[in-house]
């Protein structure tokens, strides 16, 4: 296995940049504030973002924590990665995380000021300084089952101006990135529809759906996800209640699986009853 690192201070963009670094070195794997990262899921280990005390995030980004090295080191005899990128902030801590994990020597350190321009580091800083804001290089869907109960925000905090009011003490929030290896990736609100209209008529009991409306939810300019309304023509003699409990169940999972978006509502509206076959 072979092993590359990343390193730069606290808060100047790292995570934000690493799945980049990674498809450009070919690593296939990502250690990063205490977790394991493969093609995009987290497969072992627990983020130090979580930790309430900065003392703590430190023991556990290095793996310091009992139990936390072996499990990842578990993980890694399983997955068996060709190549990994080890995120630090100084060539002393990957070096250190290489040797807890039982990694060979490091090959090659990549520095954050050899890849990102002052300005964009200036930026990252900010938004971890003023806004709390904190990245894990994973899909929103896959950050959900391991940061329950977080504020799951879209990257783009990082290309907007900081906002001066700060947030609260201990206000935390985990950023997913929204970007591909090669550019933006945007979804139009009819390729939700589309997934929202196969998910509702798959349902026997349902033959058709019409106005699928999708509604953007924003605040302070920061995307907060989505809520889609749907009226649909169900068979007279249905269960209403529990038919439109399943939709709306199938639909979120559905449209954050395929998308990466966060559901907040899914609102069913029936129409119409129809008799017969």
């Amino acid at each position: 296995m072979e092993v590359m690192a990343l390193v730069g201070q606290s808060g100047t963009g790292k995570s934000h940049r690493a799945l980049i670094v990674a498809h450009q070195y070919k690593a296939d794997a990502i250690i990063d504030d205490g977790i394991l990262i493969q093609d995009g899921k987290i497969v072992a280990g627990h983020s130090a973002k979580r930790e309430a005390s900065k003392i703590m995030a430190v023991r556990r980004a290095i793996f310091s924590i009992p139990g936390h090295a072996d499990e990842v080191k578990q993980a890694l005899k399983e997955v068996n990665p060709k190549r990994i990128l080890v995120l630090g902030t100084s060539e002393n801590m990957v070096h250190k995380i290489a040797k807890i994990l039982g990694l060979a020597g490091i090959k090659k350190i990549i520095r954050i000021e050899d890849i990102a321009s002052k300005e964009e580091m200036e930026k990252a800083r900010d938004c971890r300084i003023k806004e709390g804001k904190h990245i894990i290089p994973v899909p929103t869907i896959e950050l959900k089952p391991h940061f329950s109960g977080y504020l799951i925000d879209p990257l783009e905090i990082f290309f907007k101006k900081p906002q001066a009011k700060r947030r609260r003490l201990g206000e935390k929030s985990i950023v997913r990135p929204i970007f591909s290896y090669y550019g933006k990736l945007l979804i139009d609100d009819s390729a939700i529809a589309a997934i929202v209209d196969k998910v509702a008529t798959n349902k026997d009991n349902i033959s058709k759906t019409s106005q699928v409306r999708v509604k953007r939810i924003r605040e302070s300019d920061e995307d907060r996800g989505i809520d889609v309304t749907l009226e649909v023509t169900m068979q007279y003699g249905s269960n209403i209640p529990a038919t439109v409990g399943e939709i709306q169940s199938e639909i979120k999972i559905a449209v954050e699986h395929m998308t990466g978006m966060i559901v907040n509502q899914v609102n069913v509206v029936v129409k119409t009853l129809t008799v017969g076959a």
